[in-house]
């Protein structure tokens, strides 16, 4: 069964304002490619190999982790402490929520938080992770807003068009919990709040700062296809 998960949505379940259209512009073929790796697909269609899908949440977890140390800085350079709150909630919705699949699929799969903690991480994790922590570091806001925003809006996006493919989660899919979260509606709100405040952000800054979080969202995009890819590999360190 072959999913077109590259087809654009006819429209989206949450509000998409002009400074993340334009970031998506930017990312311009970058952002098809990220729905279309072979990881993917065998995932959408729940034949990916088991080891595959254990090395990606072992190396997600950790991913997560720096998303979460990301958020939380930038919760430190807002003004407004609605701002700040909303990043350290988004800070505790990776270590929490998301955590509380990762822990399910630890049970089934072998692996618990020990296992997590010992993990190396790939070049590609730890080169993204990098990427995310340095610009919420050293860039403006609006950057460092934009090095995280590809991650949350491909998986939900990437939900709705598993879902409009396939339809209901077939009850013996391997992989129907992680399906069933990303298609939550409760991520719609999230993603709403984020782009408003990407929006907000980007209106407050220089044309130079807004060029520069362009160029940070799409980097960001290329590290989620490579994402994909060090979990297809399994990569490991070449020397």
């Amino acid at each position: 069964m072959f999913m077109d998960l590259t087809a654009p949505l006819d429209t989206r379940a949450f509000s998409v304002p002009p400074f993340a259209e334009a970031c998506l512009e930017h990312a311009d073929d970058t952002w098809t490619e990220a729905f279309d790796h072979p990881f993917v697909h065998a995932l959408a269609e729940g034949t990916l190999a088991t080891d595959t899908f254990t090395f990606y949440q072992m190396q997600d977890a950790r991913y997560l982790e720096a998303f979460a140390d990301a958020a939380s800085l930038l919760s430190t350079r807002c003004p407004d402490p609605d701002d700040k709150l909303w990043f350290i909630d988004a800070a505790r919705l990776a270590l929490v929520v998301e955590g509380e699949l990762h822990e399910g699929y630890g049970e089934r799969l072998g692996y618990g938080p020990e296992d997590i903690r010992r993990l190396k991480l790939t070049p590609n994790n730890r080169a993204y992770q990098n990427h995310m922590i340095e610009r919420a570091q050293r860039g403006s806001l609006v950057e460092g807003v934009a090095a995280i925003t590809p991650c949350p809006w491909l998986y939900v996006e990437l939900g709705q068009r598993m879902e409009r493919e396939m339809g209901d989660i077939p009850t013996d899919h391997p992989y129907a919990e992680w399906l069933a979260m990303y298609r939550d509606p409760e991520f719609n709100e999230y993603m709403d709040n984020l782009l408003a405040r990407l929006q907000r952000f980007a209106d407050a800054a220089d044309t130079s700062a807004r060029r520069r979080a362009k160029t940070a969202f799409t980097t960001s995009v290329r590290y989620e296809w490579m994402f994909w890819d060090q979990a297809w590999t399994q990569q490991e360190w070449p020397v």
